[in-house]
């Protein structure tokens, strides 16, 4: 059984960067697609950034380009998020996530994903 853990959470102030990890154990992710979704509080979780599994194709939410950058290291079974230019919007619980469907052009959806990290809370101070 594969598990993801996220790490790299923690307390920023705004204009400051993150790098969150996704780190697997139990199986390699080298045939999953990757996606970083976000639960800020009382919202719904929404899409962050997806990567197919040869890092081919990356995808963003539009509101997101440009300060977001997801990557991935097969060999290291691990999946970053660099987050520069931090927002107190940005606010959220970020959860990694593993599919092993192709990967959607564009915004991904949470069901689309079989495979779920438990989150780690990043907190953005203005």
């Amino acid at each position: 059984q594969v598990q993801l853990v996220e790490s790299g959470g923690g307390l920023v102030q705004a204009g400051g960067s993150l790098r969150l990890s996704c780190t697997a154990s139990g199986r390699t992710l080298s045939r999953y697609a990757m996606g970083w979704f976000r639960q800020g509080p009382g919202k719904a979780r929404e899409f962050v950034a997806s990567i197919t599994w040869r890092s081919s194709d990356t995808f963003y939410a539009d509101a997101l380009k440009g300060r977001f950058t997801i990557s991935r290291d097969n060999a290291k079974n691990e999946v970053y998020l660099q987050m520069n230019s931090l927002k107190p919007e940005d606010t959220a619980v970020y959860y990694c996530a593993a599919t092993s469907r192709p990967l959607r052009v564009g915004i991904s959806y949470s069901y689309e994903y079989e495979l779920w990290g438990q989150g780690t809370q990043v907190t953005v101070s203005s």
